[in-house]
């Protein structure tokens, strides 16, 4: 079944114009040269083009949508499904039949089977993992030691997820090889997804060896977890029992691909995500030196002397609204895409059946348009008198819809008590040879950044 025949034509898009189209493309490229060089920038300057722009990935036209609002329409409009050339670089990481990548019924069924995991009643269950994993994860360094950031922030978010989610022990080993994989992997899917050269992609050079290489110890991992449970015999009540005795719409258990598909989903991409955001926070804390001396205060008014706990995650008040501006202006997942699954209108303009739509949170929650001090580090804008005059869907670092991020109250408790435990107990330095740029791929994180912890 193609696109086009999944739902009727709209029957308003007669005489529409298209979306004007952004000048500067090169022949074969299009503009993805400009998405190699410049990502950021690039999207961000797309707002002056008009809320919808006309790009060109290779030879295919993309749709830019540059407005919170319109951005909103689109994730919530039924006319558009998961697809793009974001979700098809990402095919080879996700599999066609995980939730991630799944649409329509398929993955309305695969919502129903992870979401129990995420429900707000069954993360206090995860409480006591988090809090242990907190503890240690600021207990681990040694005064005046430089901690590499990405070996981190990658060990304690496979960790958690691992031991929350998977009942997984032992995971050290394994968040080793899949922070030195996903690096590699999420910048070639990057850049198979602005130049897509599908040809140029399967030759033997070292580059697509490397990646190829990375995608295969990736997929072993999970190979490797579901092997493990299944030998053990054991089925605690988790994500991973959940899905190993799934069934189909038939009532038949669902097939290995998909189990290792949605494995994938939970272990790979929410590992590279909560690590790129711990690595942001752990920038923050070193950058912003007042503001993490007011978390570090926060956390001692609510606990003293005793382990922050995970029932104190409502009272850091401070700390989440710190999270959520480190997010605003650094948010992992930073480009997003969908499809047109019918002809329709968005913005006045006619979108084809079939057309590609892309999108950068990045650039939207910088929007001067949307914010006062766009690029200035601010946590108290998300104080609830000051947050009300921020647009609606100007702030989705978990998108909005029903592809929405299902972790994500597990994911805010999660980063609220790591930076809490790290910030009352270190004050953290830049030194030489750390490189905090933003490294760019499908997911925004610092490059490789090395800080020093200093007791307080």
């Amino acid at each position: 079944m193609t696109v086009e025949s999944v739902r009727p034509a709209s029957p308003d898009t007669g005489g529409l114009p298209d979306p004007p189209f952004a000048g500067g493309g090169v022949p074969l490229l299009g503009h993805g040269w400009k998405l190699v060089r410049d990502p950021l920038g690039y999207f961000a300057r797309l707002r002056d083009h008009g809320d919808v722009v006309r790009l060109k990935l290779g030879p295919k036209a993309v749709y830019a949508v540059t407005s919170p609002e319109l951005i909103g329409a689109l994730a919530l409009s039924p006319d558009y499904v998961i697809g793009g050339p974001l979700w098809e670089s990402l095919e080879g990481l996700l599999g066609k039949e995980g939730v991630a990548t799944a649409n329509g019924p398929t993955h309305r069924r695969q919502r129903r089977t992870i979401q129990p995991a995420f429900r707000l009643d069954v993360i206090p269950e995860y409480g006591p993992i988090m809090e242990e994993e907190a503890r240690a994860f600021a207990r681990r360094w040694q005064p005046g030691e430089i901690i590499d950031c990405t070996s981190e922030a990658f060990r304690i978010a496979v960790r958690i997820a691992a031991r929350c989610l998977l009942r997984g022990d032992s995971m050290d080993e394994r968040a080793e090889r899949l922070c030195a994989a996903l690096a590699t992997v999420f910048l070639g899917m990057y850049r198979r997804m602005v130049i897509p050269a599908g040809p140029l992609y399967r030759l033997p050079l070292p580059g697509n060896r490397k990646f190829n290489r990375a995608l295969a110890d990736m997929h072993l991992v999970v190979d490797e977890i579901v092997a493990e449970r299944r030998a053990s015999g054991q089925k605690p009540d988790d994500l991973l029992t959940a899905l190993l005795t799934a069934t189909d719409g038939n009532g038949d258990p669902i097939g290995e691909q998909e189990i290792h598909d949605q494995v994938v989903a939970i272990v790979t991409p929410g590992s590279e995500t909560v690590a790129s955001a711990v690595m942001s926070l752990l920038q923050v804390l070193a950058e912003q030196p007042e503001h993490a001396d007011k978390v570090a205060e926060e956390a001692e008014s609510i606990a003293g002397d005793r382990p922050i706990a995970f029932a104190d995650v409502r009272k850091l008040t401070y700390t989440n609204n710190v999270i959520v501006e480190t997010m605003r202006l650094q948010p992992a997942v930073w480009i997003l895409t969908r499809r047109a699954a019918v002809e329709t209108e968005l913005g006045g303009y006619r979108i084809p059946a079939g057309a590609d739509l892309v999108y950068s949170l990045y650039a939207m929650h910088r929007d001067p348009r949307s914010y006062e001090r766009n690029v200035e580090f601010d946590p108290d804008r998300w104080l609830p008198e000051r947050a009300k005059d921020v647009p609606k869907y100007a702030m989705s670092p978990f998108s909005v819809g029903n592809h929405k991020c299902p972790g994500d109250h597990f994911s805010m408790a999660m980063l609220t008590l790591l930076t809490a435990e790290a910030a009352r107990k270190w004050r953290f330095e830049r030194v030489s040879g750390s490189n905090d740029s933003l490294r760019v791929g499908i997911t925004l994180r610092p490059d490789r950044m090395l800080l020093r912890a200093i007791p307080r």
